[in-house]
Order: C-alpha cells, then structure tokens, then sequence
C-alpha cells in the first residue's frame, strides 16, 4: 500500500474499550486542505455538527477518531465534549484547536469519557508512525476487518498517492456517506476543488452501497491534502481536476466494497449490475434497492437463484417512483448465468447454487429502457446479523465510568431452532471421544477477524466433544504483506512443496510464522479454553526438514516428524498450534507446505481425521461441489487432469495421509463461520468427504 507523504498515524486503547484500540489520530507535518461529506440524517452527531459548518477550508492538522462511544443525541453538551477535546489535542500537539477535526462512532446517546480520552492523548502521540494499519484498527466498531485502500497518479510530472482509512459494518445506507473514512492525500489542491471531487466520488461508491437500510447518525468522510507531493496546485475544472477526481472515486469505491462484504453478519458481497435504464440516476436507485432488499440478500445467502425478487424490488421501486421501466422485457443474470430473458430460462439450478456460494455474488439486470447505467453493493442476510442486532444492547454496553464492554451472555437463537441443533449434534459426539483430529488452518480463516473467532471457539468446542484437536497453520496475507515489504516473495508449488528466494526470505518467514501468527493464533485460542500451546516445528526437532536439491532457491521439504514430542503434548491435555518450519540437519531453518506437515501429522499420531480449511467449498466438479468421494476416486480425477491448481497439493496429501491410516479426511469451506462444526456435527456437511477405498496408492506424494 503506497502512502502520501507527510502524514503520521496513530491507534491506542484508552478504556473506552474493554480491550481493543479506540482511539486513532491522523496527523499531517504541515497544514493542509480540507474537505467532507456527512450524514443526511437530521440526528447527526456532536463532531459532525462541529466539522460541517467549517469545511471545506484550509490549515487543518489533524482527524482524531474515537470508537465505542458516538456522542449523537448529547445535546449541547456533546457539542462542548468536542471542543474540550479539540482543545485537549490541540495543546498535545502544539497546534490551535481549529486545526483539529474529529470523528466518533459507537453507541448512540453516550457523551464522551473525556477523562480517558484526555489521559490517553501522549500515548496517542508517542505512537505515531507512518503505517496507518493501528489507526485503522482502532476506528472499528462492529466490522471485523481493517479496511485500507490506497491510488496513486502523475500531475503535473510529480507522482500524487491518496490513501485512506475507513469502518462500516452496520446502519450502512445511502445518503451523501455511509461510513467513517479519512482520505489523504499529498496533493497540492484548492479547498473548492477537493470539496467538488469528494462530493462527485460518493455517486458511485458509497452512495451505492447498501448493508441495511439503516442510515448512521455518524456517517462521514472527510478528506486532507497536504500537497506535500509539490505539483502545482490544481486550482479549478480541467484535465489534472478530473485525473484527480476520477482516483479518488475509484478509492472510494474500493472501500465501499469492502464495507459491504464486511456487514454485519455477512458471508458474502452483493454487487447489483444496472444497465439499461432511463438515465444513469434511476439506474443508480434501482440497482440500490435491489442491493438492499431484505429478500434478495436472504436469498444470497442461502445461494437461491430467486431472480423474482430481483425483478419483483425492480418493478416494485419503478412503479412507485413512475420510471418508464418493463420487468417484463428485463434479463436477469446471476453469476454470469442468464436466468431470465423476457422469459424465465432453464437452468442448472444446482450448478448456480455452487457458483453462488462464493463469496462474491454478482446480480445484473439489463432493462432495456434506455443507456443509464450504475452499480451497487451490499451483502447477504445472515442469521448472525439478526442475533447481532436483536441483541445488541446486550453486546455493547456502556457502563456509567464511560467503559464499553460487550456482554454476550443474553445473545440467544430460538428455543426451536437450539433444540433441533442439539438433538442432531449429540448424535456425533459419543463417536468422538478420544479421537484425534489434524486441521489445516488457512485462508480466509486467518484474515477475517470474525472467522478466527470462529474457528477458535469450534476448536474448543471440538476439544469439549471429547476430541484431540491438533492445528497446523500457514502464514495468510500477514506472511505475503512482509515478504513484499522485504522485498522478497513466496510460493506454494502444485507439488506441494514451499519455494522462497533466498536465506533472508526464509528468515522473515519464520519470524512471521512462528513470531506473529503462531502467537496471535494461540492468544484467540487460549481466551477460549486455555489449553493451547504454540509449537514451531524447531522445537525439540518436531519437524525436521532437509533442502530439495532439484529445485532453485531455498526450498524445504518434510523429512520427519518427530511423534514422541507430540504425544507428550496430547499426553498433558494440550492443543499444539505448530508453525511450518523445519530444522535440517544442516542447521538452517526451512519453511514447509503446511498441507503437507498436517498430512504427515495426522498419519504419525493416527488421527481419525484431517481437515483442510480452503477458499473453496471443497473438490469442484465443474461447478458442483463434489460431497463425497474415495481414494480411488480421487486418484482417478489426479490421473485425468480433474483436479488444478491449488488443490493438487491438498489431494495429493489426503491420498498420502488415507494411505498412513487416517480414517477421513475433509476440504471444507473456510470463509463460512463455524465450518469446522457444520462439516462434523452435521449429517450433510459443508464440503468434501474422502474415505480410503479401493486404488488409493500406497505412498501418493
């Protein structure tokens, strides 16, 4: 992510929170150009009030940002809260208070702590840096991922980056911005100019994005420009105007999609394709509805092909606002597939349903009424985002020192819905006890804060059914962000083998292995059940590995594991989280597959089950993922090219590890919450089952 020069950024934790960052700070080294849009919602909040009546200007320094609290509906007094703080940050940093803007966001009718916050402002400072990965962290309220985004373009000869930082996750809908974001940018540009590109940017960003209808009493984007970048300032409409314009759009259409694929309870992005429509702005508005009706999104979510709701929200939204728009004359296409032309279309119901379990969902519907054109983003309708939001002042709770803290303990499905889970659950538990189990943890499982949680608690729980869980994990986009930033790289071959550059590449792979997510991995794991304990595969030479002497580059593969350290672990109630390095014989350290390592695990301690947690649903025939398969069966799709990519290396380790005695194994979908619990406990499962059978190799690689 490239960086505009001249800024700093800061997250902490000031208490406002229980435990994560709550309060960022974006600081500019001189003054810059300032721009916003905010909330139409006549119950905007205290910082907003403030903010409006003074942009766009020029000579702000700073946006501080707080988390938890939104000081909406405080009346006079969450006006004076922002002036104090203004003043408070303004002394910190040496600059006057009219430098100084500020965001909030979190429950609505709080004031502010000022005592913490206040208290809280040299750490805030101390911490500046020029990565704004904390600030980011710290702006978050219900979202479970940081959202980033960054451009750069030439004007004027001189290279111009924007960068910018943004949250949303719930009461996200339309109406000049639908989220909190700080854009950035060392661009030199007159306050005018800046103010017009913003507002033209929110059109087709987030202005088209919709997670549930909800408008935010806090909603803003702000915008600074330092022009620290020393090209010629642009001062009105023309080429470098509309070159500047059009990269800021496109940022911030980069962040609404990400706001939308991380709503509240969300599984997956819904983008709505328009075309054909009157003009561009009923285009816009039907592609909007569509994005955010209830129906539709239910529907996404349980991968329904239901194009009558697409086209029922269409008629529905023309007929009552008298555009000249036919449904009937409308095409409809979900995930490439035309389901509806004039008339409705055969189809593989079946294979769209496959398609529509990934986790972007694209609708487009072709009207035929004229040349506007639009695009709008949402998500599904989990039930998560309805116990989420049915319970929510049992999540968040503000407790009378100002202290926001989440109590979960009232957050309850329905007695009929926990009696029907239960009953079928119990039925598998008595078959697990005292088995062992190896799980490969990657994907997108390790970057959304949401399914780590998930995950966590699913390993815990497997643990509680009497079940001896052992996780192997890879490095995720942690281990590709530091090998980038070292300039180095990494590969996962189709032979299932791991290729880096050099030594150095290696190194940075086991601090980030062993070092970061290792750590991380075992801190979510031992909130939950206190039971696991981090292992890198140097110590006590649990895995020793050796250098491939067919291969360029510093590559490593599995030579042994070692079982008696392992069994002393199982022996003391232990859940090992072991980090894919290996130690040759040579002394150096070797990053290793990690599907291979949890194969070979899973055969040396005599696991019942290995499990592959993928980006995936499983093995895919065409589109149709495959439920249930043998060795031989696989074996077969290996030997006629049926299965590519990625997935080479998993069938080939199920194969190895099926051939070693490991009873099952399973390539389920990590992107799904608790999708570890649904492919046990479960009579269907949620991805693919492959049993020893008649032609499995005896030793497949």
């Amino acid at each position: 992510m490239r960086l505009p020069r001249g800024f700093r950024y800061a997250g902490v934790h000031s208490g406002v929170k229980a435990q994560r960052k709550d309060l960022a700070l974006v600081l500019s080294d001189v003054p810059c150009v300032a721009a916003g849009c905010f909330t139409r919602n006549l119950a905007r909040a205290a910082p907003l009030l403030e903010a409006e009546g003074r942009l766009p200007c020029e000579g702000v320094r700073a946006v501080l940002v707080n988390s938890g609290i939104a000081n909406a509906l405080t009346g006079e007094a969450g006006r004076e809260d922002v002036r104090t703080l203004h003043a408070a940050l303004g002394r910190e940093l040496g600059l006057p208070q009219e430098a100084v803007l500020s965001l909030s966001t979190g429950i609505i009718g709080q004031r502010l702590p000022l005592e913490r916050l206040v208290q809280a402002l040299p750490q805030l400072k101390s911490s500046l840096r020029e990565e704004p990965d904390a600030a980011a962290e710290a702006i978050l309220t219900t979202d479970t991922k940081r959202k980033l985004a960054s451009r750069t373009l030439t004007l004027g000869g001189r290279e111009v980056t924007l960068a910018a930082i943004a949250k949303g996750s719930g009461m996200v809908h339309p109406a000049l911005a639908t989220v909190l974001a700080v854009v950035v940018t060392d661009c030199a540009i007159r306050p005018a100019v800046l103010a017009q590109a913003l507002r033209d940017a929110m059109g087709g960003s987030f202005n088209s994005l919709s997670v549930d209808g909800d408008m935010s009493t806090n909603d803003a984007v702000l915008a600074l420009a330092n022009g620290q970048a020393g090209n010629a300032p642009i001062e009105g409409p023309g080429e470098e105007a509309r070159a500047f314009a059009a990269a800021l759009a496109s940022l911030c259409q980069e962040l609404a999609r990400q706001v939308a694929a991380d709503g509240e309870g969300a599984t997956k992005l819904l983008e709505v394709r328009v075309t054909g429509a009157p003009d561009e702005e009923v285009a816009r508005e039907l592609a909007r509805a569509v994005a955010c009706s209830n129906l539709v999104k239910a529907a996404v979510f349980g991968a329904d092909p239901n194009w009558g709701r697409v086209l029922a929200t269409i008629g529905a939204r023309a007929g009552t606002q008298g555009y000249p728009v036919d449904p009937h004359r409308a095409c409809v296409r979900i995930q490439g597939v035309t389901v509806y032309d004039t008339v409705p279309q055969a189809l593989d119901t079946e294979a769209l349903r496959s398609r529509m379990r990934a986790p972007e969902v694209v609708v487009e519907v072709e009207l035929r009424a004229g040349t506007g054109n639009a695009v709008a983003w949402g998500c599904d309708l989990s039930y998560d985002y309805v116990k989420l939001n049915a319970d929510y002042t049992s999540l968040l709770v503000a407790s009378a020192d100002g202290r926001v803290s989440r109590d979960d303990r009232l957050a309850k499905y329905s007695p009929a819905f926990k009696t029907s889970l239960l009953v079928e659950a119990l039925s598998y538990i008595s078959r697990f006890s005292g088995k062992r189990c190896v799980i490969k943890y990657g994907g997108a499982a390790m970057v959304k804060q949401s399914l780590k949680e998930s995950f966590c608690r699913d390993i815990e729980l497997l643990r509680s059914a009497g079940m001896r869980p052992i996780v192997v994990h890879g490095g995720g986009e942690e281990l590709r962000r530091a090998l980038e930033k070292h300039g180095g790289s990494a590969e996962e071959r189709q032979d299932g083998g791991v290729h880096v550059g050099s030594v150095e590449d290696a190194r940075v792979m086991e601090m980030v292995l062993t070092g970061s997510v290792n750590t991380e991995l075992v801190t979510l794991l031992n909130r939950v059940g206190h039971h696991a304990v981090g292992v890198s595969g140097k110590d006590g030479a649990l895995l020793r590995a050796r250098r491939r002497t067919d291969a360029n580059g510093h590559v490593g593969e599995l030579v042994r594991v070692h079982r008696d350290f392992l069994e002393m672990l199982l022996a003391q109630d232990y859940v090992p989280v072991i980090s894919p390095v290996g130690i040759g014989e040579d002394g150096q350290s070797y990053p290793l597959a990690g599907d291979a390592v949890a194969a070979e695990v899973a055969r040396v301690v005599g696991a019942s089950k290995l499990i592959f947690l993928t980006n995936v649903p499983g093995i895919l025939e065409g589109e149709q993922l495959v439920t249930d398969l043998t060795a031989a069966q696989l074996t077969e799709r290996l030997e006629h090219g049926g299965i590519t990519g990625g997935m080479l290396s998993k069938a080939r380790t199920v194969l190895h590890a099926l051939a070693g005695g490991v009873e099952k194994a399973h390539i389920i979908d990590g992107r799904m919450p608790h999708s570890l619990i649904a492919e046990l406990f479960t009579d269907r499962g949620v991805g693919t089952l492959v049993v020893p059978g008649r032609g499995a190799p005896p030793e497949a690689a």
